[in-house]
């Protein structure tokens, strides 16, 4: 069963006339782990902004979660309508700095509870108590009451995934979620996503820079260019060839 579908789908940044996307057809299956990979500014950001309704295509439909958006005017009402349902884990982290790890992660129950209460942080225990689970589900209880900003960049990543676990989304979309962490961080946190993404049955859509970390964490594999679909497969047909065709270095 799709989560994602794209049919016809273009977008264009004012003052380009090249598409930033343009892409015929590409469908996400539920519980897919599948990574985006391709030369910066392919389309990899811009597909999950698109999908998590922070931009609109100018044509085709885009089909999320069994809805169909086609009207360019609906992107803010599509973000509201997915917010419980679609989370995000961005490269920068996007925490409230000031804020504890716990408060973050609460954060990510918003979109569940009626807006006055979330207006007035009015959390109820079982919100609370998901958010406790999340936390430790990805091994930061002894961080529970520390400010985001003392943490380090691999333990930041991870109340980013401990809030969308939180959030109980249906669809997970990370966006370079590992660029500014070394090597050996970047490896755990992918594995802690493609845990969470099994364990709780979660769709998970990445964008990746380096090949191999997409071999070794997704088990789907779609490469852009220039804003388009230019090869897919899985995880084990990534070879030397379809990096080759991917970014373009036999041209």
């Amino acid at each position: 069963m799709s989560v994602v579908e794209l049919r016809g789908v273009t977008v264009r940044y004012p003052g380009q006339t090249r598409p930033a996307l343009d892409i015929d057809a590409l469908r996400i299956d539920a519980g897919d782990r599948v990574a985006l990979i391709g030369p910066s500014g392919c389309g990899k950001t811009t597909l999950l902004r698109l999908i998590n309704g922070y931009m609109e295509a100018q044509s085709g439909e885009l089909d999320v979660l069994d809805t169909v958006y086609t009207d360019v005017s609906r992107a803010r009402r599509r973000a509201r309508a997915l917010r419980t349902r679609v989370g995000f884990v961005f490269q920068n982290f996007n925490l409230v700095e000031r804020a504890t790890v716990f408060d973050n992660v609460l954060w990510g129950r918003l979109g569940r509870v009626h807006p006055w209460r979330s207006l007035f942080g009015n959390f109820t225990p079982a919100d609370k108590e998901i958010a406790l689970q999340a936390i430790e589900e990805v091994d930061l209880l002894d961080q529970l009451g520390q400010r985001a900003d003392t943490l380090s960049g691999g333990q930041q990543q991870r109340v980013g995934v401990a809030r969308v676990l939180a959030q109980e989304a249906e669809i997970v979309l990370a966006d370079e979620p590992v660029s500014s962490l070394d090597p050996s961080l970047a490896d755990e946190v992918l594995s802690l996503l493609a845990e969470v993404s099994t364990k709780h049955q979660v769709t998970l859509l990445m964008s990746l820079h380096q090949p191999e970390l997409a071999a070794r964490h997704a088990n789907r594999v779609v490469g852009m260019r220039r804003g388009r679909v230019v090869w897919q497969g899985t995880a084990a047909e990534l070879d030397t060839a379809a990096i080759e065709t991917i970014y373009d270095r036999a041209a």
